[in-house]
């Protein structure tokens, strides 16, 4: 998706607006919309796939964002001992994942769900939650918690 230069700028003052809301704290990830909608501003509208994690404290507060992996217009390589360093630096209780889909098609791959997986048998060894997995696209999100992927 190609953007025009005010349509960039109306992103980042939308981004710049959410991420005020979502401040270390201020977010509690109780209810997914403002997190998808989160998600989904950075990463949407991507032209090559972006493998980021949401940070949370024991409470769900949001600790930080990371976007951790960069691949190319149709699948990015995750490593969850990076994923699990990360956690482990920012001292998260939770995590979120999320990735976008520059094809539009937020339905999950094999690949997603298996690494999804690994991802979460990884962290339980070190008592992080995974609350959820949210693949984006420009116009939709998909959530592997409220799918039952999860």
């Amino acid at each position: 998706m190609n953007l025009n230069e005010e349509q960039k700028q109306v992103i980042d003052q939308a981004l710049s607006i959410l991420s005020g809301c979502l401040k270390r704290g201020s977010l509690t990830a109780t209810g997914p919309d403002s997190v998808k909608q989160f998600c989904q501003l950075h990463l949407a509208h991507l032209e090559h796939e972006v493998f980021g994690v949401l940070f949370l404290d024991n409470r769900h507060r949001l600790i930080s964002f990371v976007e951790m992996f960069r691949g190319t217009i149709d699948g990015a390589s995750v490593y969850p001992r990076e994923v699990a360093k990360a956690a482990l630096y920012t001292n998260a209780a939770a995590v979120i994942f999320t990735h976008n889909h520059p094809s539009g098609v937020t339905e999950p791959s094999a690949a997603d769900k298996s690494i999804t997986s690994q991802l979460v048998n990884a962290l339980r060894l070190l008592d992080i939650r995974v609350l959820d997995h949210i693949v984006v696209s420009h116009d939709a999100t998909y959530s592997f918690s409220e799918n039952g992927l999860l």
